[in-house]
């Protein structure tokens, strides 16, 4: 699984992925893959999300505000609280490095979802290093390794290897999902797209 940590529709994707996971009952091991949206903005700083939406899509700030709301109308029929006013956006390299050291402590997953719910529905800060250090001793990770990673460049090129291995793949965005190495799905799409997908990949499994 392919995904930024402020992307609000890779948030959106992964319930629905996991949903469509409970209802077939059937074993997934998760992978996830570091994919950074803007890796050229500046370490350190962020903006409103809102006038980068406008900025990038040629919008005006009460447009990007409306899509805002869209996705937020759309989340919570997933089951998502998304408070996006005042959502600010910064560079993510360094919550994806924090992800794959928890995917060697076993707390990957849990140190996403936490980044997620931290970024979209209490609005605290991914770009802020002791925020994201408060934020992975939440989901279970030491705090001071924690802080050593972020401190070192430890993982920089893992999130690296991660974004150019999505474009060998062919993704553009994110969210992206490769089951069994060889289905794929881009985009937050419906939990019966994934149900569909996963039967496929179980049935070639198992065939």
């Amino acid at each position: 699984m392919w995904s930024d940590l402020v992307c609000p529709w890779c948030y959106l994707g992964k319930r629905r992925f996991e949903r469509a996971v409970a209802e077939l009952g059937v074993a997934v091991e998760v992978v996830h893959h570091s994919f950074q949206l803007d890796p050229s903005f500046p370490r350190g700083t962020s903006r409103p999300v809102r006038e980068v939406l406008a900025e990038k899509y040629g919008r005006t700030l009460e447009e990007a505000d409306a899509m805002d709301a869209h996705v937020a109308e759309l989340a919570a029929a997933d089951g998502l609280e998304y408070n996006l006013v005042g959502v600010h956006m910064g560079n993510t390299v360094d919550g994806h490095r924090l992800v794959h050291l928890a995917a060697e402590r076993g707390l990957a997953d849990e140190v996403v979802e936490r980044f997620y719910r931290a970024h979209f529905t209490e609005k605290r800060s991914l770009f802020d290093r002791d925020s994201l250090v408060e934020l992975a001793a939440e989901a279970g990770l030491d705090a001071a390794e924690a802080r050593a990673v972020l401190e070192s460049d430890a993982y920089e090129s893992d999130v690296e290897a991660d974004g150019e291995q999505a474009r060998t793949l062919g993704a553009t965005g994110v969210p992206f999902f490769v089951l069994d190495s060889r289905f794929g799905v881009a985009g937050a799409q419906s939990p019966e797209v994934f149900t569909q997908v996963l039967r496929r990949a179980s049935d070639a499994a198992a065939g």
